[in-house]
C-alpha cells in the first residue's frame, strides 16, 4: 500500500498500482498525485505517511542496554528495512539463528500541538518489542501481521528521538506456527511507517488496521448494500461534533453513492461508528474476466467542511457461493477456482520482499491463468493482497495454526490475535473469499476442537460476509473437518504413497467430509529438480536424491485429469507455485529445498508442469516442448510429447514431420517411440490457435 504525504489541504490516500514497471519512485509519487485527485471531494486533509526504510542499524544477539537513548551503536551493522536473517543458512539446509536481534534508528519528529504521531509495523517475527527514548511503547506477538502504536506523549521536545526494536524468532509455546514445513525467519521484513494524523482520526491502533471496515452486506446486480464501521479515536480535550462521511466513486472518479451522519466523538476513547451506504446498479468485480474497482472514501469533517482525517481504499463489489454439487458461483456464474499455493520466501533474500518480487508473483500467477491462490501458511502482505485485488485473482488468506496447538490460554489469545489482525487489516479486500483457521491439524496431546470452534465464532463474528476455511490431511478425527464451513484436503497420491492414478478414487472418498459438502484440494503435486531427468520415471524417493522433473509432470496430468471431471471440487491449488527454503530438508539433490513448485526458487525457470497448466488454463496461446531441459541422452528410442491449448499439433525430427496429434483434452501431445540418431538432434513443434501461427524447439543430444 502506498501512501502520499500532502501538505496544506492535500490528503494522504493509500492507493495501491498494478503496474510492476513503475519502478522510479519520482514517477510513482507523480501518478499517485494524478489519482488522488480524481477522488478528493474537499480540502483541509490532515494526514501524512513516511517509510522508515533507511538510516538502521542493526545487532544480532541479546544486548544490555540496546534500548537506551545514549546506547552506543557504532559498531552494528547499516542496514535499510524490510531485513531478515535466518535465510543464509535455511536454504542450505542448516539450522539457522533464532533469537532476538536489534534494530535502532534516529527519528526525527518535533511535536505539535494538534497532531498525533504513530509508527507502523508491517510485519516483525515473530515478537517485538518497540522502544523510544528508552521508554518500551508496546509490542506484538505474532509474525505476520502489522500493528500501529502510537508515541505522541513520548516524543522529545527537541523533535530527536531514538528508536529500538527487539525482534525474536526464537519459538514460542503461544504463538503458532509450533511447526511447519517452511522456515519462520526473524527480522522487521515488511516496511516501517511514521504516521501523523490530527487530534481525531480512524484509529490505526485497531489490530495495525485501517479503522475502517466495509462489509458488503448483500450484493446482487441490482443493487449493494454496504455496512461501513468505523474505529474513530479522539484524543482532544474534549468531545467534538463531526461530520462522518462515506463515498464510493466509480473508475473514472464519479460518485456513485454517499452516506453522511453527524457524530459526537468519544474524548480520550476508540469507538466504533456506522454507516450504510448502497450502490445502485453497481458494476461487479468479476475476478480474471473483469476485475472492476471503485474507490470507497470515508472522511470526518468539521462544520466548516474541512477534513480532519480521511482514508481511502479500492472496493471491488462481488458476491459468491459454494454448491456442494456444482462447485463455486462468482455474482451468480459458475466460475472454477484452479491456482497454487504461494508462500513468501525467495532465494537470497528469506521474507525481506519488495514490491517487484510480489509483482513478478501476481505475474506468474496471470501468465498460467489461476484464479486463485491460497497464501500458505499464514497472513501475506497488504501489497500482495491489493495486487490480487487488481488482476482478479481470488484469495484464501489463513494463520499460521499448523500442525498443532497447545491447551495454554496464552496461545488461544495469541491465534485470536493472528486472526483478528488477519480479519481486521484484509477486510476491505475483494480478493479474499475465505478466512483459514488451521492446516493439517493433528489433535495430538492437545484436543484443538474447542479453539477451532472459538476460532470460527470469531471469524463469523468479526466478517459474517465470508466463510472460513480449513486444511486438512486427516480422515480419524471426522468431526475436526466439519468445524469449518469449507473444506481443503490435501492429498499426494504418487508421492507421499500410492500411484498418481489413484487420484480420482482419493478425492471420492473425501467427498462428503466436510461441513456442507463439496471440498477443495487445497494441496498436491510431486517435487521436481530441473537438472534430473528420465525417460519414463518410476516413482522416485519422495526423500531420496532424485526427483526427476518428467514424473513431476505425469504427476499433475494424472491429478488434473482426475480433478476437473468432479463438478463437486469447486478449487484445487497445485502446491506449489515456486520451490522454496524447507531447512529440514535433505532431497532432490538441493539441500533445505522443497521443490514441488512450478518454477525453481529463483524464479528463473518455468518448469514443465507450469506450461502443462498454462495450457488448460490461460486464453493465452501455448505450445511447449516437454523434456527440453533433457539434453544429454543415452537411450536412442524416446517419447515426444508437447503440451499446448491447441486443436492440433505437428512434430518435427531433424527436419522431418512426425505426423499431426490431436488434443487429448488435457492439453497433451505424444509422439511415442521416435529414434534418435547419434549426435545432435532438432526437435520442433508447430500448431495454430486463433490464426496464430506457434512454434517451439529444442536440442537433443544422444551419446549411446
Amino acid at each position: 500500500m502506498h501512501f502520499l504525504v500532502c501538505h496544506r489541504k492535500l490528503a494522504l490516500v493509500p492507493v495501491c498500482f498494478a503496474d510492476s514497471e513503475l519502478t522510479n519512485s519520482f514517477m510513482r509519487t507523480v501518478l499517485l498525485f494524478l489519482t488522488t485527485a480524481l477522488f478528493l471531494s474537499t480540502s483541509g486533509f490532515a494526514r501524512e505517511s513516511s517509510l522508515l526504510d533507511t538510516g538502521w542499524k542493526f545487532k544480532q544477539g541479546e544486548i544490555t542496554g540496546a534500548a537506551e537513548p545514549d546506547f552506543d551503536d557504532a559498531g552494528w551493522s547499516s542496514l535499510t528495512v524490510p531485513h531478515c536473517w535466518g535465510w543464509e543458512e535455511a536454504q542450505q539446509g542448516k539450522d539457522f539463528y533464532k533469537g532476538p536481534g536489534w534494530y535502532r534508528r534516529e527519528l526525527i519528529v518535533m511535536p505539535k500541538q494538534g497532531q498525533r504521531h504513530f509508527l507502523r509495523f508491517e510485519a516483525a517475527s515473530t515478537v517485538a518489542d518497540v522502544y523510544l527514548n528508552g521508554r518500551r511503547l508496546g509490542g506484538h506477538r505474532g509474525g505476520f501481521g502489522a500493528f500501529s502504536l502510537e508515541i505522541t506523549s513520548h516524543l522529545a521536545a527537541d523533535g530527536k528521538n531514538q528508536l529500538a526494536v527487539r525482534v525474536s524468532n526464537k519459538p514460542e509455546a503461544d504463538i503458532a506456527p509450533l511447526s511447519g514445513d517452511f522456515s519462520v525467519y526473524g527480522g522487521l521484513y515488511r516496511p516501517v511507517h511514521l504516521l501523523v494524523t490530527g487530534e481525531q482520526n480512524f484509529s490505526p491502533t485497531d489490530h495495525g488496521s485501517s479503522g475502517v471496515a466495509w462489509l458488503q452486506t448483500s450484493v446482487s446486480a441490482e443493487q449493494a448494500v454496504l455496512d461501513v464501521t468505523l474505529q474513530i479515536s479522539d484524543a482532544a480535550k474534549k468531545s467534538r461534533k463531526l461530520t462522518l462521511v462515506a463515498v464510493v466513486r466509480d473508475a473514472n472518479g464519479n460518485q456513485v453513492a454517499s452516506s453522511e451522519r453527524e457524530i459526537s466523538t468519544a474524548q480520550g476513547k476508540t469507538a466504533p461508528y456506522e454507516l450504510r451506504v448502497t450502490v445502485p446498479d453497481p458494476h461487479l468485480w468479476n475476478g480474471i474476466k473483469d476485475p472492476y474497482l471503485y474507490q470507497s472514501v470515508v472522511e470526518l469533517r468539521t462544520a466548516g467542511g474541512d477534513v480532519v482525517d480521511t482514508v481511502t481504499e479500492p472496493l471491488g463489489l462481488r458476491y459468491y457461493s459454494v454448491d456442494p454439487e456444482k462447485g463455486f458461483f462468482l455474482n451468480g456464474q459458475p466460475y472454477h477456482l484452479h491456482g497454487v499455493n504461494k508462500h513468501q520466501d525467495r532465494i537470497d533474500k528469506g521474507w525481506a520482499l519488495n514490491e517487484t518480487d510480489l509483482d513478478e508473483d501476481v505475474a506468474l500467477l496471470k501468465e498460467i491463468g489461476a484464479t486463485v491462490v491460497r497464501g500458505a501458511h499464514y497472513q501475506h502482505s497488504d501489497y500482495f493482497h491489493s495486487q490480487c485485488d487488481r488482476a482478479g485473482i481470488l484469495v484464501w488468506a489463513e494463520i499460521p495454526l499448523v500442525n498443532r496447538v497447545t491447551d495454554s490460554p496464552e496461545f488461544a489469545q495469541t491465534s485470536r490475535d493472528q486472526l483478528l489482525d488477519l480479519i481486521r487489516q484484509n477486510i476491505n479486500h475483494p480478493s479474499i473469499f475465505t478466512w483459514g483457521i488451521f492446516n493439517e491439524m493433528d489433535p495430538g496431546k492437545a484436543d484443538p476442537f474447542r479453539i477451532l470452534q472459538d476460532l470460527r465464532n470469531t471469524a463469523h463474528g468479526e466478517d459474517p460476509t465470508r466463510p472460513v476455511i480449513a486444511a486438512t490431511n486427516r480422515g480419524e478425527w471426522p468431526a475436526l473437518n466439519k468445524i469449518s464451513d469449507l473444506l481443503g484436503w490435501n492429498i499426494y497420491p504418487g508421492w507421499y504413497g500410492g500411484q498418481a492414478s489413484d487420484y480420482g478414487a482419493v478425492i471420492d472418498r473425501r467427498r462428503t467430509d466436510g461441513r456442507s459438502g463439496g471440498i477443495a484440494i487445497s494441496e498436491y503435486g510431486a517435487g521436481a529438480n530441473v537438472t534430473q531427468h528420465e525417460d519414463h520415471p518410476r516413482p522416485p524417493e519422495t526423500r531420496g536424491q532424485w526427483h526427476p522433473e518428467e514424473y513431476q509432470s505425469i504427476t499433475h496430468e494424472a491429478a488434473w485429469a482426475a480433478m476437473k471431471t468432479r463438478p463437486y471440487i469447486w478449487g484445487t491449488f497445485v502446491w506449489c507455485l515456486t520451490d522454496f527454503t524447507a531447512a529440514g530438508r535433505n532431497e532432490g539433490g538441493t539441500p533445505g529445498r522443497n521443490d514441488k513448485g512450478l518454477v525453481t526458487y529463483d524464479h528463473k525457470i518455468r518448469k514443465d508442469a507450469f506450461y502443462f497448466y498454462k495450457a488448460n488454463w490461460s486464453s493465452a496461446p501455448v505450445l511447449h516442448i516437454t523434456s527440453r531441459r533433457f539434453t544429454e541422452r543415452t537411450q536412442a528410442v524416446t517419447d515426444v510429447k508437447i503440451y499446448s491449448n491447441a486443436a492440433k499439433a505437428e512434430c518435427l525430427h531433424n527436419g522431418v514431420s512426425l505426423g499431426p496429434r490431436d488434443n487429448d483434452g488435457n492439453g497433451v501431445f505424444i509422439w511415442k517411440d521416435v529414434t534418435l540418431t547419434p549426435g545432435e538432434n532438432r526437435i520442433q513443434a508447430r500448431a495454430e490457435r486463433a490464426g496464430q501461427r506457434l512454434s517451439d524447439e529444442c536440442i537433443w543430444k544422444l551419446n549411446p
